[in-house]
């Protein structure tokens, strides 16, 4: 495993997620501080969105207008042009607990994961829906029945989407098709030592993966084979982002947002 040099690019949020490498910057919901930031490779940070339900997932649209996940309230958020937020979709009739971490595709499909259950409040865990939004903001239920699914990315030229099921500790791959529908289910890394939470496609077809439940972040290819490592020291990592050579990694002491120790990571890989 690799042993590299991890610099702090920012510090002091309470907790970080739905991290992105958009226009040469980061873009990250402080999901307890109910803001949406764009953070530069030096360290500036500016607010570009206010999201009171709680934001997560982010991505964009292929006319570049900015998508956001708001966890509490079962919406996508759309960010137009002059920074004003309009709803993009509503996914609060498809299920009664937050969603959580999304990806949109090139072609502006975005793949939300549902909790499934009261995530916050400790209770039993139970398996969640991945949701699927068109472009015109129709919505509907893309794939049922996954342990916790968090994290995702596109692999083989976008054809097949990864997603981290968290609590059943493997990758699974679904193939993608034009009009949005997922397709073939299947286990493509099983992950019993890791806790996989954000998810980086790494341009070989492997992925940077946030072992949330351990201190570090894990480069896996198909199958689960670990092939490289980085750690987060004392920190816990949770979502993860390749730009150009550099990993950031949002880390923090626990997903619950406890003072303002969440910090963003950088390492030259």
């Amino acid at each position: 495993m690799s042993e590299r040099k991890t610099r702090v690019v920012a510090a002091g949020f309470s907790f970080l997620e739905g991290v992105r490498w958009h226009d040469d910057r980061l873009w990250v919901s402080e999901v307890y501080g109910n803001r949406v930031l764009s953070v530069t490779p030096s360290g500036q940070v500016d607010t570009v969105a206010v999201v009171p339900g709680m934001p997560s997932g982010l991505g964009w649209l292929p006319d570049g207008r900015l998508l956001i996940v708001s966890m509490r309230d079962r919406r996508l958020l759309r960010r137009e042009r002059d920074g004003s937020l309009r709803q993009h979709a509503d996914l609060s009739a498809f299920t009664p607990w937050f969603i959580n971490d999304m990806l949109v595709t090139p072609d502006g499909w975005a793949y939300v994961g549902g909790v499934g259950y009261d995530h916050l409040a400790g209770t039993e865990a139970k398996p969640a829906d991945l949701f699927g939004t068109g472009v015109d903001g129709s919505a509907r239920v893309a794939a049922e029945g996954l342990d916790f699914p968090n994290g995702m990315a596109l692999i083989e030229n976008a054809a097949t989407l990864l997603v981290a099921e968290s609590a059943g500790h493997r990758i699974s791959a679904f193939s993608r098709h034009d009009d949005g529908t997922l397709s073939d289910r299947r286990e493509w890394a099983a992950l019993p030592d890791v806790e996989p939470d954000g998810m980086s496609a790494a341009g070989d077809d492997t992925v940077w993966v946030a072992d949330s439940a351990h201190h570090r972040v894990v480069r896996v290819e198909r199958g689960g084979r670990i092939v490289d490592e980085i750690s987060t020291g004392s920190l816990h990592a949770f979502t993860c982002a390749l730009g150009g050579d550099t990993l950031f990694v949002c880390a923090a002491p626990s997903y619950r947002g406890e003072g303002h120790e969440a910090v963003v990571l950088a390492t030259e890989i």
